[in-house]
C-alpha cells in the first residue's frame, strides 16, 4: 500500500494513474474527501487527513509500506500556512510514517532548496529534508523545478484569455520549468527503485526559457501577439513587503518573482538523465495539450 500525501495536488493527480496502471494498491490522503470521489470510483482508498492533525496522519499511515508527501501551503493563508503545514506537518508525519513501519518515504522539496535561500518556502523545504535524513527512515527526497502548470501558466495563460502579458521584472533571466507529467514518473521511480534509496533527485525539463520566451511560447501556440507590461523590481520589492503582514502568500509569490527574475534558475538535467533516462517534456507540448491548440 502506498499512502499519497497531497493525493488531489497537481502532483498527486498525476502519480495515482501511473500507480493503479500497475496494479499498486493506493491509498489517498486529502483534507477534501470530496473532492476525491473521481479517485475513489478508480479503486483508490480515500482517508481523511490533515498536516496540521498528528492522529489524523497516524491513522492515514496505518498499514502503508511507502509513503509519498507531495501536500503543500505555498499559497495557504490563516493556519494554513507553510510554517504549520510544510515545516510541522511535513515532521509529524515523518515521525507517524517511522512509528507505523512504514519501508520509505519520497518527500517533494524544491529545486534550489536550501538554509540560505531567499524565499522563505525553499528554507523550510530544506529544513523538511534535513529532518528526514535524520529520521532514520529510507527514503527519497525530489528536487523539481518550478512546475509548467503552474508558474509558467500564471505568465502565458493571460495571452490566451485576453491578449496580455504582465512581465514580473526584466523578464530575461533563464528559469527551468518541468512538467508535473514527468515529475510523476520520477516519483513512481523513487517509489519503486531501491537505487533511489538515500538518493536527492532534482529534477528539470529539457529547457531554460526566459519570462520573455514564455510568453512567445503561447503567443505562437495561439496564434496571435500579446500586448506586453512590465512591473518594475524596485515596486516588486515594495509591495512584497508592503503585502507581508496583510497577505503573506501574495507577498511570497512577490518574492518568488523576485528570485526568478534576479537568480539564474537554468538547470542542466543531463547527471539526471543518465540514472533516470526518461523523455522529458517541453513546454509547447504542454501549452498545446493544456489549452486544445
Amino acid at each position: 500500500m502506498i499512502l499519497i500525501v497531497g493525493a488531489t495536488s497537481k502532483l498527486g493527480r498525476a502519480l495515482i494513474p501511473l500507480l493503479l496502471a500497475e496494479g499498486v494498491p493506493v491509498r489517498a490522503m486529502t483534507r477534501a474527501p470530496e473532492k476525491a470521489e473521481d479517485l475513489r470510483n478508480a479503486g483508490v482508498e480515500i482517508v481523511a487527513g490533515d498536516l496540521r492533525d498528528p492522529a489524523s496522519l497516524a491513522k492515514a499511515c496505518a498499514g502503508a509500506e511507502k509513503v509519498l508527501a507531495a501536500a503543500h501551503a505555498f499559497l495557504g493563508r490563516g493556519n494554513n500556512i507553510p510554517e504549520k503545514v510544510d515545516w510541522a506537518g511535513n515532521r509529524h508525519l515523518i515521525d507517524a510514517a517511522k512509528a507505523a513501519g512504514v519501508k520509505h518515504f519520497v518527500f517533494t522539496s524544491a529545486l534550489g532548496a536550501g538554509a540560505d535561500h531567499p524565499v522563505d518556502f525553499f528554507r523550510i523545504k530544506y529544513q523538511v529534508e534535513e529532518y528526514l535524513r535524520n529520521s532514520g527512515l529510507s527514503y527519497t527526497i525530489l528536487r523539481p523545478a518550478p512546475f509548467m502548470e503552474m508558474w509558467a501558466e500564471l505568465i502565458g495563460k493571460p495571452v490566451v484569455t485576453g491578449g496580455k502579458a504582465t512581465i514580473f521584472g526584466r523578464g530575461k533571466t533563464p528559469v527551468n520549468f518541468v512538467s508535473v507529467e514527468d515529475l510523476a514518473r520520477f516519483a513512481k521511480i523513487a517509489l519503486e527503485d531501491p537505487t533511489a534509496s538515500g538518493q536527492i533527485i532534482s529534477i528539470g525539463g529539457p529547457e531554460n526559457l526566459t519570462v520573455e520566451q514564455v510568453v512567445e511560447i503561447f503567443e505562437r501556440v495561439c496564434g496571435r501577439r500579446a500586448k506586453k507590461s512590465h512591473v518594475p523590481l524596485p515596486l516588486m520589492r515594495v509591495m512584497r513587503l508592503l503585502t507581508r503582514p496583510l497577505n503573506p502568500a501574495l507577498s511570497r509569490q512577490i518574492a518568488m518573482g523576485i528570485f526568478m527574475d534576479t537568480a539564474d534558475q537554468a538547470f542542466d538535467m543531463s547527471d539526471t538523465l543518465k540514472r533516470y533516462p526518461l523523455e522529458l517534456t517541453r513546454l509547447e507540448e504542454v501549452v498545446r495539450r493544456r489549452y486544445g491548440i
